[in-house]
């Protein structure tokens, strides 16, 4: 999963994200509201894990803001308020889940197991097949089908591909989709991504009479999406 981080002390920012890639999970942490704001309008996240108390306002807050922008990413929140009352009200809000710190690594990553879970986005491992019609991708050999029709993908298109499929309709930003397809530290150049995609509609034929089409947001990154009327 791609986790946001909000929170302010470096130390504790640095322990989070250490805990998370122990998990094979990659983060981005932002110290105050603004900043994490300016961004979120050009990045995508599976999650998101804030902090009750931030520079520029309350963890409350931004649940405000993100409800406002009908935004329906997972809030985890991870604090050292441990009163009932504060659980209470984070989870009134619209946090799913509270973890009071220091977060305990083996806790923390079953909780963000958990959510991932019951937002309906089974893990790569739970499955063995993925069928959105006319398309069938086998994850065990690696394998894509168009109905009887076998196509041969490279094994970045064929991550690409699944990594899309497994969410349809979802936009995802460039960076998001680097780092789950090429991996978190690889100085991959967005270029890279755009022909992949580009080689992904041709190789799939993502056109209007398959019933669905790769769509790029200028700006931000690309959609897998159900054409409304196929021919």
């Amino acid at each position: 999963m791609r986790i946001g981080i909000l929170e302010d002390i470096p130390e504790h920012a640095a322990q989070l994200q250490r805990l998370l890639a122990d998990g094979g999970h990659s983060s981005c942490v932002y110290a105050n509201r603004a900043q994490f704001f300016r961004h979120f309008a050009h990045e995508s996240f599976d999650l998101l894990i804030l902090d009750w108390t931030l520079p520029d306002a309350s963890g409350i807050e931004v649940l405000e803001q993100l409800q406002g922008l009908s935004n329906k990413l997972p809030i985890l929140f991870v604090t050292s308020r441990d009163a009932e009352e504060d659980v209470v009200t984070a989870l009134k809000n619209g946090a799913d889940d509270y973890i009071v710190k220091p977060p305990r690594g083996a806790e923390l990553l079953a909780r963000i197991d958990a959510l991932q879970r019951r937002m309906g986005n089974p893990s790569s491992k739970q499955q063995q097949q993925l069928e959105l019609a006319p398309y069938r991708f086998d994850l065990e050999t690696r394998s894509v089908s168009i109905g009887d029709e076998s196509v041969i993908l490279s094994t970045r298109q064929f991550d690409l591909a699944v990594f899309l499929f497994r969410q349809p309709g979802r936009l995802f930003s460039r960076q998001h989709l680097l780092e789950a397809v090429w991996g978190v530290g690889n100085q991959i150049q967005t270029r890279t991504l755009d022909i992949h995609i580009s080689q992904l509609r041709g190789l799939l034929r993502l056109t209007p009479d398959s019933g669905w089409r790769i769509t790029s947001v200028y700006g931000y990154g690309y959609r897998l999406e159900p054409v409304a009327n196929p021919l």
